[in-house]
């Protein structure tokens, strides 16, 4: 079952973190823009379309139908579905994008998994999420059970979401990352950098080689 009744229930809660954290938000949206290819992308878990519309992407993937509600005014055409049964033909796609959608899934391998097979040769899937061995990857997994929306989160670190895209198939062809404070120390924009292991906010980008 998709892990989506707080996001059905507390719609707007999660729509005001970005309020409340919009420097974070903002170095997010940097951090995936500096990875994503050109031509068209499918945001897969694309909840109220907060980076598919600033990003351009016009299509999402989506089961909650509170969050799909939100994405539709911003612009985005919503599929119901889940990440794990894709709603695309084989080799269909150019590019799908997952922003911290990794966390909610059911089976993250079987999630990968169904990207490659949707993912034309020489695609990319592209996972933006909070590494667990960062700052604030460690403060969200002792504070998960007290957690509105994380609480069934599962964390993944960027060694253990490399091991599982490798696995499937895919080459890692590269990782940036931002968020190099705790959130509330977050004074202005965050720079984005390359590879991993100093900021919170990690982006990897990897390729469907056949």
């Amino acid at each position: 079952m998709p892990k989506i009744k707080p996001f059905e229930e507390h719609r707007d809660r999660y729509e005001s973190w970005f309020e409340r954290n919009k420097l974070a938000y903002l170095s997010e949206l940097n951090a995936v823009k500096e990875v994503l290819p050109e031509g068209e992308c499918v945001e897969v878990g694309v909840g109220t379309g907060r980076f598919a519309a600033p990003l351009g992407i016009k299509v999402g993937v989506e089961p909650s139908k509170k969050m799909a509600e939100v994405a539709e005014k911003r612009g985005i055409k919503v599929i119901p579905g889940v990440a794990e049964d894709l709603p695309f033909e084989d080799s269909s796609l150019d590019c799908i994008l997952m922003v911290t959608t990794i966390c909610f899934v059911d089976d993250p391998e079987k999630t990968i998994r169904e990207a490659y097979r949707v993912l034309k040769p020489g695609g990319y899937l592209i996972i933006g999420f909070v590494d667990r061995e960062s700052p604030i990857g460690r403060e969200y997994e002792e504070k998960k059970d007290k957690s509105l929306f994380y609480r069934e989160a599962r964390f993944f670190s960027t060694k253990e979401l490399i091991e599982l895209l490798k696995k499937q198939g895919f080459i890692v062809d590269r990782i940036v990352q931002t968020l190099f404070h705790r959130l509330d120390e977050i004074r202005e924009i965050e720079p984005v950098k390359e590879g991993y292991g100093e900021g919170s906010f990690v982006v990897i980008r990897a390729r469907k080689v056949s």
